[in-house]
């Protein structure tokens, strides 16, 4: 039996190490989480601000047919940038995976290198693009289309887009890391009895991939049904997202507590998401130890 006390188990060394990232982790996200759940459930002042009155009107307005139809186009169009964006980054985080070892870290070197510009440089690049002046259009002209240029700027293609290039990144990431820890005996056994390239990758190298698949879609659709940086800029202000409703609410209509309210709702939806992440690799993981058993 251990003698150790808990005042002793409490000040280990794996448990002091990992005070620092609670202590950020507490004052960075946990608390204002806690801020914003407090706000939600107050009342807007007759001038704006807060009026601390509790209520849950701001919940019940949150759900009106107007700002559901607003989650409801978020959630489009979240979802297209994520299903675009696995269906690009897949094949990229195989072909890596694939590579001889050596050139594997210069490939994923060139997957993340948009990480090292602004994402707001990013962004005003695709105008540069995509205006009825830009690039896009310039090279139709040379390629002899001599119609009306392409209006693509200030479209939902073009907030897709956005979002699919800003993200892609993460799910090429997941995706490899998934790979890279796939046993290539199970490939080799799959061939050895007779299986095409097709079955063995459908039967036993996507399903075993799933987590990262799962990880990295998350990624995408957390990021992108609260983004309003790419929906402002490429949309034009015709595509209003939830992160744009969130952030008018606080900085022009003056209304905290809705805001509050709307970004709660927000956080919720993408920890439910998480949630799921969670317990499909929690899954995978345990079929794994189940199949080395």
């Amino acid at each position: 039996m251990s003698t150790t006390s808990p005042r002793f188990r409490l000040l280990s060394p794996p448990n002091l190490l990992a005070a620092p990232a609670v202590l950020w982790l507490t004052v960075f996200m946990l608390a204002p989480c806690a801020m914003v759940l407090a706000y939600s459930v107050f009342t807007r002042g007759i001038y704006g601000g807060v009026d601390y009155i509790l209520t849950t009107e701001n919940f019940v307005r949150v759900f009106d047919p107007l700002y559901a139809r607003i989650f409801l186009t978020s959630a489009r169009i979240a979802g297209l940038a994520t299903l675009i964006a696995v269906i690009v980054a897949y094949p990229a985080a195989y072909a890596i995976a694939a590579a001889p070892r050596h050139r594997q870290a210069a490939l994923l070197f060139l997957a993340v290198l948009p990480f090292w510009s602004n994402y707001l440089i990013r962004t005003y690049a695709w105008i540069v693009l995509l205006n009825r002046e830009g690039l896009v259009n310039g090279a139709l002209k040379a390629l002899g289309y001599d119609g009306e240029p392409v209006s693509m700027l200030y479209t939902e293609g073009a907030v897709i887009t956005g979002l699919v290039y800003n993200y892609l990144p993460f799910v090429i990431l997941a995706v490899y890391a998934s790979l890279s820890r796939l046993d290539r005996s199970l490939v080799e056994a799959s061939r050895d009895l007779g299986a095409s390239a097709f079955t063995t990758f459908y039967r036993v190298t996507l399903p075993l991939t799933v987590p990262g698949i799962a990880a990295g879609a998350v990624f995408v659709f957390v990021l992108s049904i609260g983004n309003f940086v790419t929906p402002a800029l490429l949309g034009g202000g015709r595509f209003q997202m939830i992160g744009n409703l969130v952030y008018d609410q606080f900085l022009t209509a003056n209304d905290w507590p809705f805001g509050a309210a709307l970004g709660f709702v927000l956080i919720l939806v993408m920890l439910a998401l998480l949630s799921i992440q969670a317990m499909l690799a929690e899954r995978a993981a345990g079929e794994r130890k189940g199949e080395a058993a």
